[in-house]
């Protein structure tokens, strides 16, 4: 796989992040398409949001001109972008979404009003669609999507995770299962692992499984031969152990560069 790095969280530029190399920055082509100056997005239809859509279609538009890329992200949000590119060369695989968190909230179910906690609802066609339909994703239906641990969810959140038909796997069970059949796309938060192990995460999740734990899950998955796109939700270069972080996050998601 090629990488390409998008260094935004919520819109804001990050600066830091090691990456494998060679890899590529969707950064300089977006000077003066507003994306640099998006801030949270705190309600409904924020203008924010739809910024956020300019950077995750250029995201889209990279996806589908290339062949299988890892991107690394400083948000879970880029995930639509590369859903959306996929979805324009004809694919529309199984998501498996590794994260300590559901992601899955709605403006109705959020207690923080944190754009960054409804990525994985919004892909699924719940809750806020601006940036959804800003990039022309269709929505992925509940059974092509596998939540991998989300061990700290919010109340009205996991109720709506325990009401939906998306799975819901610990990281030993993926390990431990066949994949699904058809492609599949491979997204990490690493703050699915365990943070004295990752640390340099903005929400940190105590309990988590190793980071080995968690690279033999993700091998698993990759030594398929059919995954059509990986994404890894970054460390904070600004935090505390980001070094650590950095060589953790690499050993996990350099299984697809081997």
């Amino acid at each position: 796989m090629n990488v390409l790095t998008v260094p935004f969280f919520i819109g804001q530029p990050m600066a830091g992040f090691l990456t494998p190399e060679p890899s590529e920055t969707l950064a300089s082509r977006l000077q003066g398409t507003g994306a640099y100056d998006t801030s949270r997005a705190s309600a409904p239809g924020d203008i924010g949001q739809e910024r956020l859509g300019m950077l995750y279609e250029e995201l889209a538009a990279e996806i589908a001109q290339r062949e299988p890329t890892l991107v690394y992200a400083g948000d879970c949000l880029a995930v639509i972008g590369v859903l959306a590119g996929l979805e324009r060369k004809g694919i529309r695989p199984t998501l498996y979404w590794f994260d300590a968190h559901g992601d899955f909230n709605t403006w109705e179910t959020t207690g923080s009003q944190f754009l960054g906690g409804m990525p994985l609802a919004m892909i699924t066609g719940r809750g806020e669609q601006t940036i959804v339909e800003q990039v022309r994703l269709t929505p992925l239906a509940d059974d092509k999507v596998i939540l991998v641990d989300a061990r700290d969810l919010d109340p009205e959140e996991s109720v709506l995770v325990e009401n939906s038909e998306i799975g819901h796997l610990s990281v030993t069970q993926v390990t431990d299962n066949t994949p699904t059949e058809g492609p599949i796309y491979v997204h990490v938060d690493v703050d699915v692992a365990d943070p004295e192990e990752l640390p340099a995460v903005n929400y940190p999740a105590p309990g988590g499984p190793s980071v080995d734990a968690v690279r033999a899950a993700v091998r698993h998955l990759a030594v398929t031969g059919r995954v059509v796109a990986a994404s890894v939700s970054s460390w904070n270069p600004e935090l505390p152990g980001a070094a650590q972080a950095a060589e953790a996050t690499h050993s996990i998601m350099d299984v697809f560069l081997d």
